[in-house]
C-alpha cells in the first residue's frame, strides 16, 4: 500500500514543471518570512505591552488636570499663547461632557481670536508645544479685514474625575 502512494507521489512529482515547483517554493518560502516577521512583532508588542500601561497613567496624571483647578489654567494658558503669536482674545467658551467609564471629562472650547495670518500661525504652533493637551477641531474665519482675521477656534481638552 505505501509503495502505491509512493509510486503516485512520484508519478505527481514527474508531471509537474521544474519551473512551476522553483515558483511555489519561493512563494511558500516568502510566506514563511512574513510570518516569522509578524511573530517576532507580536512578541515585541507583548513585551512592550506593561511600559504601554505606565505612560498611559503618566500621561493621565500628568497632561490632564482636575476639574477643579483646570478652567482658570486653561484661560491664562490660551491667554498665554495668544499674546506671545500676536493675537487678541475676546471670548472663552466652555462645554462639558463627561467620558462615561474612563473617569475623565471632554472639555470642549470655542475660542474668539484676532490678528494676522502669521500670528494664528505662531498660536497653533504655541498650542502644540503647551504643557497643557489640546486637540484643534476646527478653526473658521468670521471676517477679515486687511491683513487681520477674525477667527472662531474649537478646541478640545480635558480633565481628570
Amino acid at each position: 500500500m505505501l509503495d502505491a502512494g509512493f509510486s503516485i507521489l512520484l508519478w505527481q512529482l514527474r508531471q509537474s514543471d521544474p519551473a512551476e515547483l522553483r515558483s511555489k517554493r519561493a512563494t511558500l518560502e516568502t510566506k514563511a518570512k512574513l510570518l516569522k516577521a509578524d511573530i517576532g512583532r507580536s512578541e515585541r508588542i507583548r513585551k512592550n505591552m506593561p511600559d504601554v500601561g505606565v505612560e498611559a497613567d503618566r500621561f493621565y496624571e500628568q497632561e490632564m488636570p482636575v476639574a477643579a483647578k483646570g478652567y482658570s489654567g486653561i484661560v491664562d494658558d490660551l491667554g498665554e499663547i495668544a499674546t506671545k503669536a500676536g493675537l487678541k482674545t475676546s471670548a472663552t467658551g466652555f462645554n462639558e461632557t463627561p467620558l462615561k467609564g474612563r473617569n475623565v471629562t471632554q472639555i470642549g472650547i470655542t475660542e474668539s481670536v484676532e490678528g494676522s495670518y502669521s500670528s494664528v500661525l505662531q498660536f497653533i504652533v504655541g498650542l502644540e508645544r503647551s504643557k497643557s493637551f489640546y486637540l484643534l477641531d476646527s478653526l473658521a474665519m468670521d471676517r477679515a479685514e486687511l491683513g487681520h482675521l477674525h477667527l472662531t477656534l474649537v478646541l478640545r481638552t480635558y480633565f481628570r474625575s
